[in-house]
């Protein structure tokens, strides 16, 4: 059973709370170490992302969460974060749409591509919500279920956000 849907106020304090642990983890880096803070950043939305979100909306039914987190935020480039995370932005992902398709979900009328990690795994999210990762770095591989919803991936996100040494 897909999890709890997403709403803007969460997505905002995943946000916060991202921001705040990167920037504590950075900190305790000796400073010979440290990485440019804009290295991993949540961007948030701006007028350009939430018109190519429009854009997608227009391209195809999407689900309800995704618009949701593009209202909030544009993308997120997480390189720092364990095996790399990156949410990708609503223009890349109808580029993505228009070039592959959408993700082949057994089940899942419509799956869009919208996150990846820096082992060349892709996350997609269906029309029931849940979030979905292929068993290999494939597009057109068979995909497992990653988390129930959006928010799921995102506080498993934030989890690792927040152990990372």
């Amino acid at each position: 059973m897909p999890g709890e849907r997403l709403d803007a106020e969460s997505v905002r304090s995943w946000r916060e709370q991202t921001d705040a642990a990167l920037t504590s983890a950075d900190a305790v880096l000796p400073p010979d170490t440290r990485l440019p803070a804009q290295h991993n950043a949540v961007m948030l939305a701006t007028d350009d992302s939430r018109q190519a979100t429009d854009a997608l909306v227009d391209l195809t039914p999407i689900p309800s969460d995704l618009t949701t987190l593009y209202w909030v935020i544009s993308e997120a480039s997480l390189p720092d974060v364990d095996n790399e995370y990156f949410i990708h932005s609503p223009a890349t992902v109808a580029e993505h749409f228009r070039e592959y398709g959408p993700a082949p979900i057994d089940g899942e009328s419509i799956a869009l591509v919208f996150a990846s990690d820096g082992g060349g795994h892709l996350f997609a999210i269906g029309d029931s919500g849940r979030v979905w990762k292929p068993t290999t770095a494939s597009w057109f591989d068979d995909f497992e279920v990653a988390a129930s919803s959006l928010q799921e991936f995102l506080e498993q996100l934030g989890r690792q956000i927040a152990n990372q040494p």
